[in-house]
């Protein structure tokens, strides 16, 4: 981890046992190939934040711990973050070109992070727009804003972390503000998630 941290880039497995001081032999045994390197740097970056089980019955207040406890960890692990993403990035790119050699790194542990965060939210959203939701706060959950709102706004790392939790806190309103506008809450769904319609009057033709 600490080359990463040092250098800002993935090293190669041979890199890797010049700086440990072992033989390429051994480093292979632990690391076959860059991405089993990197998710094992990730996994020990990341790890408390991928074992978070939040027990707050409000989605909102859940993304908030969330971030309040993800963002901390994305300072800490900027470089090795960054580098997971440009492994990611590069491997897509030799993968396209058919030339990728090696079993590429794959992320998408936001998904069921987020998932669990927003589970609340579920029975207050129909389904498509709770699952638009989700997806539109994988954006901004991650390094990917970090990079953006640090290189190219300069902002510092505390601005960071407040403007992703205000994009957090705009799309679940939005969400919100779309299920109130369609009527959908849990008094209108039914067991099948969708909407009951109201009883007809007993002065209501029947349409026959």
């Amino acid at each position: 981890m600490n080359i990463i941290h040092e250098h800002g880039h993935i090293p190669s497995v041979p890199e890797l046992a010049r700086s440990a001081k072992v033989s390429r032999a051994t480093a292979y045994r632990c690391f076959a190939s860059r991405s089993a390197l990197v998710t094992a740097v990730i996994d020990s970056s990341l790890g408390p934040v991928r074992r978070l089980a939040s027990e707050l019955p409000d989605g909102r207040a859940r993304v908030h711990e969330l971030f309040g406890q993800t963002f901390p960890r994305f300072r800490e692990f900027e470089p090795q973050l960054r580098a997971a993403a440009q492994l990611s990035l590069e491997q897509w790119a030799l993968e396209r070109a058919g030339r990728l050699q090696e079993e590429p790194y794959r992320r998408g542990h936001r998904v069921r992070i987020l998932g669990h965060a927003l589970a609340p939210l579920a029975p207050q959203l129909p389904a498509a727009l709770h699952a638009r939701l989700h997806r539109a706060l994988s954006v901004v959950y991650g390094i990917e804003p970090v990079v953006i709102l640090k290189d190219i706004w300069g902002l510092s790392d505390r601005e960071v972390e407040r403007v992703a939790l205000w994009m957090a806190d705009a799309l679940i309103a939005a969400a919100l503000r779309e299920a109130a506008a369609l009527g959908e809450d849990p008094a209108t769904k039914s067991a099948t998630g969708r909407r009951r319609r109201p009883p007809r009057s007993a002065h209501t033709p029947s349409g026959r």
